[in-house]
Protein backbone atom coordinates (compact mmCIF):
# COMPACT_ATOMS: atom_id res chain seq x y z
CA UNK A 1 0.00 0.00 0.00
CA UNK A 2 2.67 2.37 0.66
CA UNK A 3 5.06 1.36 -2.30
CA UNK A 4 1.96 2.55 -4.21
CA UNK A 5 1.67 5.33 -2.66
CA UNK A 6 5.44 6.30 -3.34
CA UNK A 7 4.42 5.24 -7.23
CA UNK A 8 1.45 8.36 -7.03
CA UNK A 9 3.96 10.42 -5.64
CA UNK A 10 6.46 10.10 -8.05
CA UNK A 11 4.00 10.12 -11.20
CA UNK A 12 2.70 13.01 -10.04
CA UNK A 13 6.05 14.81 -9.43
CA UNK A 14 6.92 13.67 -13.31
CA UNK A 15 3.68 14.75 -14.48
CA UNK A 16 3.74 18.09 -13.58
CA UNK A 17 7.38 18.65 -13.97
CA UNK A 18 8.68 19.30 -10.57
CA UNK A 19 11.99 17.32 -11.61
CA UNK A 20 12.46 21.27 -12.95
CA UNK A 21 12.60 22.52 -9.07
CA UNK A 22 15.17 19.44 -8.54
CA UNK A 23 17.70 19.82 -11.51
CA UNK A 24 17.63 23.66 -11.55
CA UNK A 25 20.98 24.27 -10.83
CA UNK A 26 23.99 24.25 -12.59
CA UNK A 27 25.35 21.40 -10.69
CA UNK A 28 22.38 19.29 -12.25
CA UNK A 29 22.78 20.62 -15.29
CA UNK A 30 23.76 17.51 -17.41
CA UNK A 31 20.92 15.63 -15.38
CA UNK A 32 18.40 17.92 -16.45
CA UNK A 33 19.49 16.88 -20.02
CA UNK A 34 18.79 13.33 -19.33
CA UNK A 35 15.72 13.61 -17.90
CA UNK A 36 14.28 16.23 -20.60
CA UNK A 37 15.31 13.14 -23.49
CA UNK A 38 13.62 10.72 -21.30
CA UNK A 39 10.53 12.80 -20.77
CA UNK A 40 9.68 14.03 -23.93
CA UNK A 41 6.29 12.89 -24.16
CA UNK A 42 5.71 15.43 -21.27
CA UNK A 43 4.45 18.76 -22.70
CA UNK A 44 5.07 21.00 -20.18
CA UNK A 45 3.95 24.87 -20.95
CA UNK A 46 2.12 26.03 -17.64
CA UNK A 47 4.04 28.20 -15.53
CA UNK A 48 6.39 26.24 -12.72
CA UNK A 49 4.08 27.71 -9.59
CA UNK A 50 0.87 26.87 -11.15
CA UNK A 51 2.07 23.42 -11.63
CA UNK A 52 3.57 22.96 -8.04
CA UNK A 53 0.50 24.31 -6.53
CA UNK A 54 -1.41 21.29 -8.95
CA UNK A 55 1.04 18.46 -7.90
CA UNK A 56 0.31 19.44 -4.19
CA UNK A 57 -3.25 19.51 -4.58
CA UNK A 58 -3.04 16.50 -6.25
CA UNK A 59 -1.41 14.75 -3.86
CA UNK A 60 -3.82 15.62 -0.64
CA UNK A 61 -4.65 17.51 2.56
CA UNK A 62 -0.87 16.73 3.81
CA UNK A 63 0.89 18.27 0.85
CA UNK A 64 -1.56 21.44 0.99
CA UNK A 65 -0.47 21.86 4.26
CA UNK A 66 3.03 21.88 3.16
CA UNK A 67 2.41 24.50 0.56
CA UNK A 68 0.56 26.50 2.61
CA UNK A 69 3.26 26.74 5.47
CA UNK A 70 5.60 27.65 2.42
CA UNK A 71 3.76 29.96 1.68
CA UNK A 72 3.79 32.15 4.60
CA UNK A 73 7.65 32.64 3.82
CA UNK A 74 7.93 35.04 0.61
CA UNK A 75 11.64 36.12 1.78
CA UNK A 76 12.47 32.40 0.60
CA UNK A 77 10.86 31.78 -2.15
CA UNK A 78 10.16 33.28 -5.84
CA UNK A 79 7.49 35.99 -6.69
CA UNK A 80 5.45 33.82 -8.96
CA UNK A 81 5.74 30.40 -6.82
CA UNK A 82 4.79 32.39 -3.82
CA UNK A 83 2.19 33.89 -5.18
CA UNK A 84 0.35 30.43 -6.47
CA UNK A 85 1.07 28.76 -3.13
CA UNK A 86 -0.98 31.42 -1.60
CA UNK A 87 -4.01 30.29 -3.09
CA UNK A 88 -3.38 27.35 -0.79
CA UNK A 89 -4.21 29.30 2.00
CA UNK A 90 -8.30 29.03 0.93
CA UNK A 91 -8.68 28.36 -2.33
CA UNK A 92 -8.07 24.60 -2.86
CA UNK A 93 -10.11 23.03 -5.53
CA UNK A 94 -13.29 22.43 -3.27
CA UNK A 95 -15.80 19.70 -3.51
CA UNK A 96 -19.25 19.60 -5.17
CA UNK A 97 -21.64 21.90 -3.20
CA UNK A 98 -24.62 19.69 -3.66
CA UNK A 99 -22.25 16.42 -2.10
CA UNK A 100 -22.12 18.89 1.05
CA UNK A 101 -25.72 19.42 0.96
CA UNK A 102 -26.10 15.63 1.73
CA UNK A 103 -23.49 15.01 3.86
CA UNK A 104 -25.21 17.97 5.71
CA UNK A 105 -28.45 16.19 5.96
CA UNK A 106 -27.18 12.90 6.92
CA UNK A 107 -25.18 14.35 9.71
CA UNK A 108 -28.70 16.04 10.93
CA UNK A 109 -30.98 12.99 9.83
CA UNK A 110 -32.92 16.22 8.24
CA UNK A 111 -33.59 18.10 4.89
CA UNK A 112 -31.49 20.83 5.22
CA UNK A 113 -34.15 23.70 4.83
CA UNK A 114 -35.13 22.29 8.47
CA UNK A 115 -31.39 23.66 9.78
CA UNK A 116 -31.14 26.75 8.31
CA UNK A 117 -33.37 28.68 6.68
CA UNK A 118 -30.69 29.75 3.66
CA UNK A 119 -27.99 27.86 2.33
CA UNK A 120 -25.36 28.99 -0.13
CA UNK A 121 -24.65 25.88 -2.41
CA UNK A 122 -21.37 27.23 -3.72
CA UNK A 123 -18.55 27.42 -1.10
CA UNK A 124 -17.04 30.85 0.01
CA UNK A 125 -13.74 29.29 0.59
CA UNK A 126 -12.00 25.62 0.58
CA UNK A 127 -8.86 24.33 2.01
CA UNK A 128 -6.97 21.11 2.74
CA UNK A 129 -9.20 19.48 4.60
CA UNK A 130 -12.99 21.08 4.54
CA UNK A 131 -14.73 23.78 2.70
CA UNK A 132 -16.83 26.61 4.00
CA UNK A 133 -20.64 27.48 3.01
CA UNK A 134 -21.95 30.31 4.33
CA UNK A 135 -25.91 30.21 6.25
CA UNK A 136 -28.95 32.05 7.53
CA UNK A 137 -30.51 30.38 11.06
CA UNK A 138 -34.07 30.56 10.96
CA UNK A 139 -33.93 32.37 14.25
CA UNK A 140 -32.04 35.22 12.18
CA UNK A 141 -27.87 34.34 13.11
CA UNK A 142 -25.94 34.69 10.21
CA UNK A 143 -23.21 31.68 10.50
CA UNK A 144 -20.50 29.92 8.23
CA UNK A 145 -20.66 25.97 8.22
CA UNK A 146 -17.35 24.43 7.94
CA UNK A 147 -17.58 20.78 6.45
CA UNK A 148 -14.99 18.19 6.57
CA UNK A 149 -14.09 16.90 3.22
CA UNK A 150 -15.37 13.36 2.04
CA UNK A 151 -12.77 10.31 2.93
CA UNK A 152 -9.98 13.29 4.40
CA UNK A 153 -9.57 10.68 7.22
CA UNK A 154 -8.34 7.50 5.28
CA UNK A 155 -6.09 10.46 3.28
CA UNK A 156 -4.15 11.80 6.07
CA UNK A 157 -3.61 8.35 7.58
CA UNK A 158 -2.47 7.12 4.31
CA UNK A 159 0.60 10.10 4.03
CA UNK A 160 0.83 9.95 7.73
CA UNK A 161 2.12 6.36 7.84
CA UNK A 162 4.24 6.55 4.84
CA UNK A 163 5.86 9.62 6.71
CA UNK A 164 6.41 7.62 10.11
CA UNK A 165 7.96 5.08 7.33
CA UNK A 166 10.16 7.84 6.28
CA UNK A 167 10.86 8.53 9.55
CA UNK A 168 11.85 5.48 10.84
CA UNK A 169 14.35 4.90 7.92
CA UNK A 170 15.88 7.98 8.56
CA UNK A 171 16.85 7.07 11.86
CA UNK A 172 18.09 4.24 11.12
CA UNK A 173 20.29 4.81 8.19
CA UNK A 174 21.40 8.41 9.48
CA UNK A 175 22.47 8.15 12.99
CA UNK A 176 23.17 11.59 13.28
CA UNK A 177 19.38 12.47 12.35
CA UNK A 178 18.01 10.91 15.60
CA UNK A 179 19.00 14.05 17.35
CA UNK A 180 16.29 15.99 15.55
CA UNK A 181 13.44 12.91 16.57
CA UNK A 182 12.51 12.09 13.26
CA UNK A 183 9.58 9.82 14.30
CA UNK A 184 8.24 12.17 17.63
CA UNK A 185 8.13 15.41 15.65
CA UNK A 186 5.63 13.10 12.97
CA UNK A 187 3.99 12.21 16.27
CA UNK A 188 3.56 15.44 17.02
CA UNK A 189 2.81 16.31 14.26
CA UNK A 190 -0.22 13.49 13.52
CA UNK A 191 -1.27 14.51 17.44
CA UNK A 192 -2.21 18.18 15.98
CA UNK A 193 -3.61 16.38 12.73
CA UNK A 194 -5.91 14.24 14.20
CA UNK A 195 -7.63 17.09 16.11
CA UNK A 196 -7.99 19.22 13.33
CA UNK A 197 -9.57 16.49 12.03
CA UNK A 198 -12.22 16.36 14.85
CA UNK A 199 -14.49 19.93 14.17
CA UNK A 200 -15.69 19.76 17.92
CA UNK A 201 -12.60 19.58 19.21
CA UNK A 202 -11.81 23.23 16.69
CA UNK A 203 -14.83 24.30 18.31
CA UNK A 204 -13.64 24.17 21.60
CA UNK A 205 -10.40 25.69 20.70
CA UNK A 206 -12.57 28.63 19.36
CA UNK A 207 -14.75 29.03 22.54
CA UNK A 208 -11.44 29.28 24.23
CA UNK A 209 -9.45 31.91 22.07
CA UNK A 210 -12.90 33.97 22.51
CA UNK A 211 -13.01 33.51 26.31
CA UNK A 212 -9.09 34.63 26.46
CA UNK A 213 -9.85 37.31 24.06
CA UNK A 214 -12.60 38.55 25.60
CA UNK A 215 -12.02 41.86 25.71
CA UNK A 216 -12.00 42.36 22.10
CA UNK A 217 -9.81 44.75 22.21
CA UNK A 218 -7.22 43.25 19.18
CA UNK A 219 -8.27 39.85 18.32
CA UNK A 220 -12.25 39.55 17.44
CA UNK A 221 -13.08 35.23 17.42
CA UNK A 222 -16.48 34.78 16.12
CA UNK A 223 -19.29 32.95 18.28
CA UNK A 224 -19.88 28.65 18.08
CA UNK A 225 -23.26 27.62 17.62
CA UNK A 226 -23.19 24.42 19.62
CA UNK A 227 -26.53 23.12 18.94
CA UNK A 228 -25.35 22.63 15.13
CA UNK A 229 -21.66 21.59 15.87
CA UNK A 230 -20.39 17.40 15.26
CA UNK A 231 -17.82 15.96 14.41
CA UNK A 232 -17.56 16.29 10.78
CA UNK A 233 -19.55 19.56 10.83
CA UNK A 234 -18.88 23.18 13.32
CA UNK A 235 -21.12 26.26 12.69
CA UNK A 236 -20.12 29.77 13.60
CA UNK A 237 -21.00 33.29 13.81
CA UNK A 238 -19.94 35.03 10.15
CA UNK A 239 -17.32 37.44 10.38
CA UNK A 240 -17.32 40.08 7.69
CA UNK A 241 -13.42 41.37 7.54
CA UNK A 242 -10.57 41.87 4.72
CA UNK A 243 -8.07 39.26 4.25
CA UNK A 244 -5.09 40.57 5.68
CA UNK A 245 -3.54 39.56 2.56
CA UNK A 246 -4.77 42.72 0.54
CA UNK A 247 -2.50 44.86 2.41
CA UNK A 248 -3.32 47.89 -0.36
CA UNK A 249 -7.11 47.81 0.42
CA UNK A 250 -6.16 47.79 4.12
CA UNK A 251 -4.69 50.99 3.71
CA UNK A 252 -7.74 52.26 1.23
CA UNK A 253 -9.68 51.37 4.44
CA UNK A 254 -7.80 53.95 6.38
CA UNK A 255 -6.24 50.66 8.26
CA UNK A 256 -2.94 51.49 10.07
CA UNK A 257 -0.64 48.85 8.48
CA UNK A 258 2.30 49.65 10.91
CA UNK A 259 0.14 49.38 14.36
CA UNK A 260 -1.45 45.95 12.37
CA UNK A 261 1.97 44.62 12.39
CA UNK A 262 2.75 45.41 15.77
CA UNK A 263 -0.64 44.06 17.57
CA UNK A 264 0.07 40.77 15.37
CA UNK A 265 3.30 40.26 17.25
CA UNK A 266 1.34 41.38 20.79
CA UNK A 267 -1.18 38.95 20.04
CA UNK A 268 1.05 35.84 19.40
CA UNK A 269 3.05 36.64 22.15
CA UNK A 270 -0.08 36.97 24.24
CA UNK A 271 -1.34 33.89 23.38
CA UNK A 272 2.27 31.89 24.03
CA UNK A 273 3.38 33.51 27.59
CA UNK A 274 -0.33 34.90 28.98
CA UNK A 275 -2.42 31.88 28.22
CA UNK A 276 -0.22 29.14 27.05
CA UNK A 277 -2.64 28.46 24.33
CA UNK A 278 -1.96 29.95 20.93
CA UNK A 279 -3.50 29.84 16.97
CA UNK A 280 -0.74 27.57 15.70
CA UNK A 281 -2.12 28.04 11.87
CA UNK A 282 -1.51 31.58 11.40
CA UNK A 283 -1.29 31.70 7.73
CA UNK A 284 -3.10 34.59 5.58
CA UNK A 285 -6.15 32.33 4.58
CA UNK A 286 -7.05 31.90 8.25
CA UNK A 287 -6.64 35.72 9.26
CA UNK A 288 -8.88 38.80 8.29
CA UNK A 289 -9.11 42.26 9.65
CA UNK A 290 -12.17 43.76 10.79
CA UNK A 291 -13.12 48.10 8.82
CA UNK A 292 -11.50 49.22 12.58
CA UNK A 293 -7.94 47.63 11.91
CA UNK A 294 -8.47 44.52 14.80
CA UNK A 295 -7.62 41.09 13.75
CA UNK A 296 -10.49 38.27 13.26
CA UNK A 297 -9.13 34.97 13.86
CA UNK A 298 -10.62 32.24 11.64
CA UNK A 299 -9.94 28.25 11.40
CA UNK A 300 -8.72 27.18 14.71
CA UNK A 301 -8.18 23.20 13.74
CA UNK A 302 -4.42 23.66 14.98
CA UNK A 303 -3.71 24.92 18.64
CA UNK A 304 -0.36 24.79 20.60
CA UNK A 305 -0.39 24.63 23.99
CA UNK A 306 2.67 25.17 26.57
CA UNK A 307 2.91 24.00 30.07
CA UNK A 308 4.28 26.69 32.72
CA UNK A 309 7.97 25.51 32.61
CA UNK A 310 7.58 25.59 28.78
CA UNK A 311 6.24 29.16 29.41
CA UNK A 312 9.38 30.76 31.90
CA UNK A 313 11.99 28.35 29.89
CA UNK A 314 10.89 30.31 26.93
CA UNK A 315 10.50 33.80 28.04
CA UNK A 316 14.05 33.68 29.74
CA UNK A 317 15.28 32.72 26.45
CA UNK A 318 14.04 35.50 24.90
CA UNK A 319 14.73 37.69 27.07
CA UNK A 320 18.22 37.15 27.55
CA UNK A 321 17.99 36.89 23.38
CA UNK A 322 16.45 40.49 23.42
CA UNK A 323 19.51 41.63 25.66
CA UNK A 324 22.47 40.22 23.78
CA UNK A 325 22.95 38.10 26.89
CA UNK A 326 24.29 34.81 24.77
CA UNK A 327 25.74 33.54 27.71
CA UNK A 328 22.24 33.02 29.73
CA UNK A 329 21.17 31.89 26.50
CA UNK A 330 23.65 29.27 26.50
CA UNK A 331 23.74 28.36 30.22
CA UNK A 332 19.92 27.95 29.77
CA UNK A 333 20.04 25.46 26.73
CA UNK A 334 22.48 23.12 28.48
CA UNK A 335 20.79 23.16 31.63
CA UNK A 336 17.35 22.05 29.89
CA UNK A 337 19.45 19.61 28.31
CA UNK A 338 19.25 20.56 24.79
CA UNK A 339 23.01 20.31 24.23
CA UNK A 340 24.89 17.70 26.03
CA UNK A 341 25.77 18.61 29.71
CA UNK A 342 29.28 18.33 28.71
CA UNK A 343 29.11 21.46 26.31
CA UNK A 344 31.59 23.64 26.56
CA UNK A 345 29.35 27.15 27.46
CA UNK A 346 31.81 29.62 26.35
CA UNK A 347 31.60 27.65 22.82
CA UNK A 348 28.42 27.42 22.57
CA UNK A 349 27.69 30.93 23.77
CA UNK A 350 30.08 31.90 20.43
CA UNK A 351 28.10 30.39 18.16
CA UNK A 352 24.99 31.38 19.25
CA UNK A 353 26.68 35.19 18.70
CA UNK A 354 27.67 34.65 15.45
CA UNK A 355 24.26 34.01 14.02
CA UNK A 356 21.97 36.58 16.38
CA UNK A 357 24.45 39.41 15.45
CA UNK A 358 24.11 39.81 12.31
CA UNK A 359 20.02 40.18 12.19
CA UNK A 360 19.77 42.76 15.48
CA UNK A 361 18.59 46.27 15.05
CA UNK A 362 17.90 45.41 11.57
CA UNK A 363 14.55 45.70 10.27
CA UNK A 364 12.79 42.35 8.79
CA UNK A 365 13.03 43.54 4.84
CA UNK A 366 16.97 43.55 5.81
CA UNK A 367 17.10 40.21 7.07
CA UNK A 368 18.07 37.00 4.96
CA UNK A 369 15.73 34.12 7.12
CA UNK A 370 17.30 31.48 4.63
CA UNK A 371 21.26 32.33 5.60
CA UNK A 372 19.74 32.80 9.42
CA UNK A 373 18.05 29.56 8.82
CA UNK A 374 21.20 27.41 7.53
CA UNK A 375 23.62 29.10 10.35
CA UNK A 376 20.94 27.59 12.97
CA UNK A 377 21.44 24.34 11.33
CA UNK A 378 25.32 24.27 11.41
CA UNK A 379 25.42 25.34 15.10
CA UNK A 380 22.56 22.60 15.75
CA UNK A 381 24.75 19.97 13.87
CA UNK A 382 27.49 20.99 15.80
CA UNK A 383 26.44 20.73 19.24
CA UNK A 384 24.21 17.94 19.08
CA UNK A 385 21.89 20.06 19.63
CA UNK A 386 18.36 18.08 19.95
CA UNK A 387 14.79 18.94 18.72
CA UNK A 388 12.29 19.71 21.42
CA UNK A 389 9.11 18.05 19.37
CA UNK A 390 6.33 19.97 21.58
CA UNK A 391 8.15 22.53 20.61
CA UNK A 392 7.78 22.56 16.74
CA UNK A 393 4.25 23.86 16.48
CA UNK A 394 5.34 27.18 18.40
CA UNK A 395 8.56 27.21 16.11
CA UNK A 396 6.27 27.12 12.86
CA UNK A 397 3.65 29.49 13.84
CA UNK A 398 6.73 31.95 14.89
CA UNK A 399 8.08 31.83 11.37
CA UNK A 400 4.01 32.30 10.23
CA UNK A 401 4.35 35.55 12.48
CA UNK A 402 7.32 36.93 11.23
CA UNK A 403 6.50 36.36 7.26
CA UNK A 404 3.06 38.21 8.64
CA UNK A 405 4.54 40.67 9.56
CA UNK A 406 7.48 41.13 6.85
CA UNK A 407 3.94 41.82 4.48
CA UNK A 408 2.66 43.69 6.28
CA UNK A 409 5.05 45.99 7.47
CA UNK A 410 8.88 45.45 5.86
CA UNK A 411 10.21 48.05 8.59
CA UNK A 412 8.95 45.81 11.74
CA UNK A 413 11.50 45.14 14.48
CA UNK A 414 10.56 41.93 15.59
CA UNK A 415 12.51 41.70 18.61
CA UNK A 416 12.36 45.53 19.63
CA UNK A 417 8.22 44.97 19.62
CA UNK A 418 8.23 41.98 21.42
CA UNK A 419 10.81 42.75 23.70
CA UNK A 420 8.83 45.39 26.36
CA UNK A 421 5.88 42.67 26.43
CA UNK A 422 8.35 39.89 27.65
CA UNK A 423 9.41 42.34 30.16
CA UNK A 424 6.39 42.99 31.45
CA UNK A 425 5.18 39.44 31.35
CA UNK A 426 8.49 38.20 33.30
CA UNK A 427 7.50 40.71 36.27
CA UNK A 428 4.09 39.78 36.40
CA UNK A 429 5.82 36.21 37.23
CA UNK A 430 8.81 36.21 39.25
CA UNK A 431 8.81 39.68 40.76
CA UNK A 432 6.72 41.34 43.53
CA UNK A 433 3.80 41.48 40.50
CA UNK A 434 4.11 38.08 40.23
CA UNK A 435 3.74 37.14 44.28
CA UNK A 436 0.82 39.46 44.62
CA UNK A 437 -0.77 37.85 41.91
CA UNK A 438 0.21 34.02 43.09
CA UNK A 439 -1.43 35.04 46.17
CA UNK A 440 -4.45 36.46 44.97
CA UNK A 441 -4.64 32.91 42.64
CA UNK A 442 -3.83 30.78 45.34
CA UNK A 443 -4.79 32.70 48.60
CA UNK A 444 -8.33 31.46 48.92
CA UNK A 445 -7.04 27.70 48.58
CA UNK A 446 -4.35 28.69 51.69
CA UNK A 447 -7.02 29.79 53.77
CA UNK A 448 -8.96 26.85 53.64
CA UNK A 449 -6.01 24.72 53.90
CA UNK A 450 -4.82 27.05 57.25
CA UNK A 451 -7.88 25.10 59.60
CA UNK A 452 -7.09 21.60 58.15
CA UNK A 453 -3.10 21.83 58.62
CA UNK A 454 -3.79 19.89 62.31
CA UNK A 455 -5.52 16.78 60.82
CA UNK A 456 -2.63 16.58 57.77
CA UNK A 457 0.06 17.22 60.18
CA UNK A 458 -1.38 14.26 62.11
CA UNK A 459 -2.17 12.10 58.80
CA UNK A 460 1.58 12.52 57.64
CA UNK A 461 3.00 11.24 61.03
CA UNK A 462 0.59 8.46 61.01
CA UNK A 463 1.77 7.81 56.94
CA UNK A 464 5.62 8.45 58.10
CA UNK A 465 4.63 5.54 61.02
CA UNK A 466 2.99 2.85 58.31
CA UNK A 467 5.85 3.77 55.81
CA UNK A 468 8.51 3.16 59.04
CA UNK A 469 6.75 -0.06 59.64
CA UNK A 470 6.32 -0.93 55.81
CA UNK A 471 10.00 -0.36 55.41
CA UNK A 472 11.26 -2.51 58.68
CA UNK A 473 8.70 -5.53 57.68
CA UNK A 474 10.35 -5.69 53.56
CA UNK A 475 13.30 -5.83 55.97
CA UNK A 476 12.50 -8.80 57.70
CA UNK A 477 11.16 -10.41 54.14
CA UNK A 478 14.64 -9.77 52.68
CA UNK A 479 16.53 -11.01 55.00
CA UNK A 480 14.13 -14.62 55.53
CA UNK A 481 13.93 -14.61 51.65
CA UNK A 482 17.80 -14.21 51.67
CA UNK A 483 18.49 -17.00 54.09
CA UNK A 484 15.69 -18.80 52.21
CA UNK A 485 17.85 -18.02 48.69
CA UNK A 486 20.74 -19.86 51.01
CA UNK A 487 18.82 -22.74 52.42
CA UNK A 488 17.41 -23.73 48.69
CA UNK A 489 20.85 -23.46 47.05
CA UNK A 490 22.27 -25.76 49.44
CA UNK A 491 19.54 -28.40 48.67
CA UNK A 492 19.99 -27.88 44.88
CA UNK A 493 24.35 -28.53 45.61
CA UNK A 494 23.35 -31.61 47.50
CA UNK A 495 20.65 -32.84 45.43
CA UNK A 496 23.44 -32.37 42.23
CA UNK A 497 25.70 -34.25 44.41
CA UNK A 498 23.19 -37.09 44.86
CA UNK A 499 22.21 -37.03 41.17
CA UNK A 500 25.99 -36.99 39.82
CA UNK A 501 26.82 -40.17 42.33
CA UNK A 502 24.05 -42.22 41.05
CA UNK A 503 24.75 -41.06 37.32
CA UNK A 504 28.46 -41.93 38.24
CA UNK A 505 27.46 -45.65 39.58
CA UNK A 506 24.88 -46.40 36.35
CA UNK A 507 28.05 -45.48 33.97
CA UNK A 508 30.46 -47.55 35.75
Amino acid sequence: MRLLRIFKILSVFIRYGLDEFLFSTNNFSYTKRISKGLLFWRPITTPRGNRLRLALETLGPIFVKFGQALSTRRDLLPPDIADELALLQDRVAPFPGLLAKKMLEDIYQRPLDKVFKTFTIEPVASASVAQVHFATLHTGEEVAVKLLRPNVHQMIARDVALLFSIAHLIERFIPTSRRLHPVEVIQEFEKHLKDELDLMVEASNASQLRRNFADRRLLIIPEVYWDYCDNSVMVMERMNGTPISQVDKLRALGVDIPKLARDGVEIFFTQVFRDGFFHADMHPGNIQVADDGRYVGLDFGIVGTLNKTDKNYLAQNFIAFFRRDYARVAQAHIEAGWVPKDTRPDEFESAIRSVCEPIFDKPLKDISFGKVLLRLFQVSRRFNMEVQPQLVLLQKTLLNVEGLGRDLDPELDLWKTAKPFLEKWMSEQIGVRGLIKAIKNEGGQWVSLVPELPRLIHQKLNQDSDTLKLNQDIEIIKAQNSSLQKWLMLTLFLLGLVLGSEIAQWLS
